[in-house]
């Protein structure tokens, strides 16, 4: 399971050619991905102000068409085109689709934000036993008494990423994100910690932002894997170092 940012893929970034070089080679790989910049863009040109509340984004009435429209169109459909234009066989989904992904209300203060409560794997289960790459954007459905609503929720794609690939029994999590990884209070990069001293950290205040829903997703996946890591996906073949044991980042175990 890999989840990307939307500010980690730039210019030069070859996240993707490591995800077709890995699915060329057998490895089944499902990618999550944010868009968390672009959507912050699109709010912006519709004069609709973007605002966060521990590195969530609070997801009202007015803004969930943007946030759909972004995540599952512009950013999802973007990737899939740069996979396949580099000899991939993406296919782009939302955790909408077949009913993948079921939440709950996270917080009132939050809006339409889920807290993922079911997930059904196999839609995207088929797809990689047809040889392909499932390409998820963190959009769900509410959940109702009788099975799903109608009613579509932003999901954080950390959290999204941790449960769907429990649900899929991976055997690994990366989160690349835009930074070094996860740093002290002088700054330098912590290699390791357990997730005892993650949620610690994130208690006292050192873990902050956007990177609190970053380490909660590693220290969900622990529930399914030994260890999560997250990586630097600037670096050059970040990805492919990480899956080869070459390890710069944070990993929690």
């Amino acid at each position: 399971m890999v989840k990307i940012g939307g500010s980690t893929l730039g210019q030069h970034d070859t996240t993707l050619e490591d995800l077709v070089g890995l699915q060329r080679e057998g490895t089944e790989v499902v990618v999550v991905h944010g868009g968390g910049k672009a959507i912050t863009e699109w709010l912006d040109r519709q004069g609709i102000a973007s605002r966060f509340v521990d590195g969530l984004r609070v997801t009202d009435k007015e803004s969930i068409d943007v946030v759909v429209a972004v995540l599952a169109g512009v950013v999802n459909k973007q990737l899939v085109a740069s996979i396949n234009g580099l000899g991939g066989r993406a296919v782009g989904l939302t955790g909408a689709d077949a009913g993948i992904l079921q939440a709950k209300i996270k917080d009132p203060a939050l809006g339409l934000v889920g807290e993922p409560t079911r997930i059904d794997s196999g839609a995207i289960e088929t797809l990689l036993a047809g040889g392909y790459l499932p390409v998820i954007a963190p959009i769900g459905l509410l959940e109702g008494e009788d099975g799903p609503c109608d009613t579509l929720l932003n999901i954080n794609a950390d959290t999204f990423a941790a449960d769907t690939g429990g649900a899929l029994n991976a055997e690994q999590f990366v989160f690349l994100t835009d930074v070094a990884g996860v740093c002290d209070e002088g700054g330098a990069v912590i290699p390791r910690m357990t997730a005892d001293q993650a949620q610690s950290r994130i208690t006292q205040g050192t873990i902050s932002g956007g990177m609190i829903p970053k380490v909660e997703a590693c220290i969900r996946a622990l529930r399914h894997v030994p260890s999560a890591s997250i990586v630097d996906g600037r670096r050059p073949h970040a990805l492919k170092a990480c899956m080869g044991g070459d390890f710069a980042g944070t990993r929690i175990e």
